[in-house]
């Protein structure tokens, strides 16, 4: 599915990032994307393991603990693609990870603090945990079909009840081109991460959100804010949300205070249909969707989040990509325009070959 543009208002902006539990006491912000952090205390949120207070401590990626994390080197000197290339449908490739281990840890908010966030759900890399970071993750193993991919998925944990509810097998994460200009996507460089979405944001914020996709949904129940009240319980049905992260990158952080600022979702061109990074944000990236998919149906009553209600989702990445692995992937399905599977092929293209070998590694 193409990225939906939907454009951020300065409402939402100013009501999602303002509230925060990702570290954002005082905000800037500007319609372009571009926010910088205030650093103020501020008063406990309302859900445990996420405080309002800048995210700032120093740790192994971030030695004197303000928050930015330079990347080396930047990317300047580039302006936001308006190209049109051939109109391509698809313009992606999938990556199947499956879930590690789950912990009240949070290495983007909460780094070198175990046990500080809310719990999390984690897919790909084996060995996240709060004193990640970059060499450590590109040191682990990996529950993703390619081992290349030793990056590291996160997101709240699903509960029923008291249960504990993992995502069963592999999990598609999609990478895809958010931009039209899909020839102008490059790799994700080492070391970015960020958060999608806020724990903290309304019902509405959340339905309104640029990354919203369909929400959660059962059965024949779709574009839902909250857990379906009941789901069919037929023993194939799942709970299933589809979320997407922004893909424009500001060239210049790994990542700032409140894990967002240095991303951006891209906007639509006026006059056109057409999706452009902002001038702020020139530098265009893969595209993540998370399709997640959840064991559990029938009542839902007591369905929840560790981060609170359904509209609380959000979800977290950090890149630990092989570069040269991925870099194959996003130049042959991405900037390519095929639909790829995660060896990198498209099937209704076979002669295009694939990126990977049989053993999802380049060969």
């Amino acid at each position: 599915m193409a990225w939906r543009s939907t454009a951020l208002s300065s409402t939402l902006v100013a009501g999602a990032l303002l509230v925060s539990s990702l570290g954002i006491a005082g905000i800037a912000a500007s319609a372009d994307g571009g926010q910088h952090a205030a650093p103020k205390a501020a008063a406990h949120a309302a859900h445990t393991g996420h405080t309002m207070a800048v995210s700032t401590r120093a740790s192994g990626d971030d030695a004197d603990g303000d928050g930015y994390i330079p990347a080396n080197p930047p990317v300047t000197g580039i302006e936001p693609s308006t190209k049109q290339p051939p109109h391509r449908y698809f313009h992606e490739f999938q990556a199947h990870c499956s879930v590690s281990h789950t912990a009240p840890d949070d290495p983007v908010v909460y780094p070198g603090q175990p046990g500080k966030s809310h719990d999390h759900t984690f897919m790909g890399n084996t060995t996240t945990n709060a004193h990640s970071t970059t060499g450590s993750l590109g040191s682990g193993s990996t529950k993703c079909l390619a081992p290349g991919d030793r990056s590291a998925y996160w997101m709240p944990t699903l509960y029923n009840g008291d249960k504990e509810i993992r995502p069963v097998g592999d999990q598609t994460i999609y990478y895809k081109a958010g931009v039209t200009d899909y020839t102008s996507v490059r790799p994700f460089p080492k070391g970015l991460r960020f958060v999608v979405g806020n724990p903290m944001q309304s019902a509405e914020e959340f339905r309104r959100h640029p990354g919203f996709v369909e929400g959660w949904e059962c059965g024949n129940s779709y574009f839902n804010v909250e857990f379906p009240k009941n789901c069919p319980t037929s023993a194939d049905t799942q709970l299933n949300i589809r979320f997407q992260a922004p893909s424009c990158w500001d060239g210049t952080y790994l990542d700032t205070p409140n894990h967002q600022s240095h991303m951006s979702y891209p906007k639509v061109k006026e006059g056109t249909n057409d999706n452009v990074c902002p001038s702020s944000h020139p530098v265009a990236l893969p595209m993540i969707e998370f399709k997640m998919a959840f064991p559990v149906n029938g009542d839902m009553s007591k369905v929840r989040l560790a981060s609170g209600t359904g509209h609380s989702f959000h979800y977290d990445f950090f890149n630990a990509w092989d570069d040269r692995t991925l870099k194959a992937m996003v130049d042959h399905c991405v900037v390519g325009g095929l639909q790829c599977d995660p060896r990198g092929y498209d099937q209704n293209h076979p002669e295009a070959g694939a990126a990977l070998n049989e053993r999802y590694e380049l060969p």
